[in-house]
Parts: C-alpha cells; structure tokens; sequence
C-alpha cells in the first residue's frame, strides 16, 4: 500500500498478507524476504507469516485479511496502476470468496484507479470472479515461470477480464509451447537477489514472438541477476514498456 519501483505499476495495495509456496517459481519470492523484514521492524501484520528454513525466509501458509486496508485507494486521487496483494495472493485457497466480493467493491468504487491482480492459482479465480461485476478497471493475471505451469494460461482464458495478462517472472525455463491467445498483455523477468536463477535469451525470443502472433502487448521488465540494476532492461536494443489496449 505503498508507492513501488515495480517497473509495470504505480503503486501497491495489500488488504491480504501471507503466502504458501506453491511451485518453483515461489523459491525466491522477494515477498517472503520483504515479509521477514517487515516483521523484524515490528508490523504486527506479517508476524508469523514466514519461519526461517536453512538460513531463509519461508511462507508459514498463515494468510492474514487486512480489513482496516481495504479504504486505502479511496484516499488516492491521483490516477494509478495498482498491484493488488503484492505481499499474498487474493485468490489463495484461504481467502474467502466474500472478501475477494469486498475487494472488488472498492475497485467499482474507484475506477478512477487500474487495478492488476496477479494469481498463481487462476483455476480459482475462475471459480470465483464470473459471479462479480466485470469491472473495466481491473486486469487479472496469472504468473508462468516455465513450461510446467502453461496451464494456468488455459485457466486464464476462461475468466472475463478488460484485460488479461501474465507475468513470465521469474522466468526460470522455456515456455516456446506458450499459447498467447485471448491474453492481452505479457510481462518477462529473469529473477533478481542473491539466488537468482539464470535467463536464457532465447527463452525472452520464444515469448516476444508468441506476443507478435497473439497481438499481446509486450513489457520486458528486467534480465535479473544478483544486480538487476546492473543488468538492466534493454532487449533489442531498446527498452519495452508496452501496455494492453482496454477489452470490453
């Protein structure tokens, strides 16, 4: 609930706290490390949410509603791009579907805000949100680390959204067999911090080319690493910030 340097919003909103790890692209998870943090420096929502295991910061699985968060954005008059839960995520099996239904009602009462909500777990987003208002505010996405969870695309075209989108981050293998069609919007990053699994060039060719035959607006985040700042964000000689047309 805070201004970010998340390359592809403005700002973030976390009425929901806490995690579990789910696949291999969780194995870093900068949200862990920063929830470890927070609870270090004394914020009562996110004690207990992570356990130290060999020397790092691990989800417990505790999931933590924030409901005293929930009126934040409504104080916001600027305009801005809004990751949702950037320390959790709204559709865990552990939110209820009546808080995911209070979370979107602020989102209808703020439309004057884009609201990215980015899920490991698109099989329950498809559960849950074609019984809520389609809200054209809001984009619902789904993150894809390499070929063993291409699935969640398949998950993904089933929800209605204004916009759907993914997020190739960590991008931590190949995804050629990616199919691309009915996302509106791709982002890719290698991983970044002292672990950082590699990114191969090529695999950011394979999703730049799937994004050309699908019409997918295409963000190239970072190439990662232990310095991400160092490795930059340059990709073909230029730097992709590429956002999605509005779906109706």
């Amino acid at each position: 609930m805070a201004e970010t340097s998340i390359e592809w919003t403005d700002a973030t909103w976390n009425p929901v706290a806490g995690c579990t790890i789910l696949s291999a692209g969780c194995t870093n998870c900068y949200a862990m490390r920063m929830a470890a943090r927070l609870e270090a420096m004394g914020a009562e929502k996110y004690s207990g949410l992570t356990r130290k295991t060999g020397g790092r910061a691990k989800w417990t699985g505790q999931i933590r509603l924030d409901k005293a968060s929930l009126s934040i954005p409504i104080g916001w008059k600027r305009p801005r791009r809004v990751f949702v839960n950037s320390m959790s995520d709204l559709f865990h099996q552990d939110v209820p579907p009546e808080f995911i239904a209070e979370v979107w009602t602020v989102m209808a009462d703020t439309q004057h805000h884009t609201y990215q909500i980015l899920t490991k777990r698109p099989d329950r987003m498809k559960e849950i949100v074609p019984a809520l208002p389609k809200l054209p505010n809001v984009w619902l996405g789904t993150s894809v680390e390499d070929s063993r969870v291409l699935h969640r695309l398949d998950d993904l075209r089933e929800v209605p959204a204004a916009v759907r989108f993914v997020s190739f981050e960590p991008l931590i293998g190949s995804v050629q067999d990616a199919n691309l069609k009915g996302i509106h919007w791709a982002i890719v990053g290698g991983e970044s911090g002292p672990n950082a699994r590699p990114l191969e060039t090529r695999w950011v060719d394979e999703i730049f080319d799937r994004c050309t035959d699908a019409d997918a607006a295409f963000f190239f985040k970072q190439w990662g690493g232990r310095n991400k700042k160092a490795t930059g964000r340059v990709y073909r000689d230029r730097v992709w910030d590429d956002l999605p047309e509005l779906r109706m």
